[in-house]
């Protein structure tokens, strides 16, 4: 029975949201080592799964491979919803883990789009295949249209620069206790929204934050210097989506993102995604501290959540 292990991933922002641009999104995350989707399949002559929330991911997968079926067991799972890459991994670890039982090969990347996957970020698709720091291309603007394109009708954005996070690197995830952040439907009408308004001059902003801070900091394992980078970039991408999510952040995001920027030991934070999970840029000696520190934050915030602290991961997917 092969199983499948992928850790979830951080979205940092996208490189541009206007129509004046060549290029659109050009997604920038980081792999996680944690928390952990683990999933095992073996052959079956149906769909068996855990719940409902898993079939349709694994229908997909089956339906994609031309098998009969497959019994899927989840091991451990991601919180779904909250900006760490939930229905990406469990998608693409679904379709690996099938193929693997029934001792086929297959090209996630090329598959991810028949799964509804890569149609705007390449950094799910990325980060299962290889982690790390990974900067894609984005998509042609002129295929841009008022209504998405149809199912598997787009190619996931080729990865345009990736590094190896350093190992004493820390991530603290900070997830309250709060409504999912946006997914299907109501996701793909906000960034439409966004797309049809977006100010052009933010992504020329983004672009010298990419090129002279971004960048350079993952290259010489500037850990602080990529705290400031990421955090620029969020309040960035923020302004782009503030009608849609209620502010720079989605609340409380902001909140709890202040009271990071306080902790001597956090480097710079950010909302990952949609939300609710914001992260914090740290390093390995300090890591504890920090962790420490952002506990009480929640609680003189009021806020009930989950405060982790993990490693970037740099090999990809794993499959046994």
């Amino acid at each position: 029975m092969p199983r499948v292990t992928v850790g979830g991933r951080i979205h940092v922002g996208f490189q541009n949201l206007s129509l004046a641009h060549d290029r659109l999104y050009g997604g920038i995350g980081i792999a996680l080592d944690q928390p952990r989707l683990v999933l095992d399949a073996e052959p079956a002559d149906s769909v068996i799964c855990d719940g409902a929330d898993v079939a349709g991911y694994v229908e997909r997968a089956v339906e994609v491979l031309g098998v009969p079926g497959a019994n899927v067991t989840i091991e451990q799972r991601l919180p779904r919803h909250v900006g760490l890459g939930s229905g990406t991994r469990l998608a693409l670890a679904s379709l690996r883990a099938i193929a693997a039982a029934y001792d086929r090969s297959v090209d996630v990347r090329a598959a991810a789009p028949k799964l509804a996957r890569g149609g705007r970020s390449g950094v799910g698709v990325a980060t299962f295949e290889t982690g790390g720091f990974v900067v894609d291309s984005g998509h042609p603007t002129t295929l841009f249209t008022h209504e998405p394109p149809g199912e598997g009708e787009w190619q996931v954005p080729p990865v345009i620069a990736r590094h190896d996070v350093p190992d004493d690197w820390r991530f603290v995830l900070v997830t309250p206790d709060v409504d999912a952040g946006r997914h299907g439907r109501p996701e793909d009408e906000s960034i439409r929204a966004v797309v049809e308004r977006a100010d052009p001059g933010i992504a020329d902003e983004i672009a010298l934050v990419v090129t002279r801070q971004l960048l350079p900091a993952v290259a010489t394992g500037d850990h602080e210097q990529f705290g400031t980078a990421v955090e620029r970039l969020g309040r960035l991408n923020g302004a782009w989506y503030a009608d849609e999510q209620g502010g720079v952040y989605r609340p409380p995001a902001g909140s709890v993102i202040e009271a990071l920027d306080s902790i001597p030991e956090i480097a710079g934070a950010g909302q990952s995604s949609w939300g609710p999970t914001v992260y914090g840029v740290t390093h390995a000696p300090q890591a504890d501290a920090a962790r420490d520190r952002v506990e009480d934050a929640l609680d003189e915030l009021g806020l009930d959540g989950t405060v982790r602290v993990v490693s970037a991961s740099n090999s990809g997917t794993q499959i046994e």
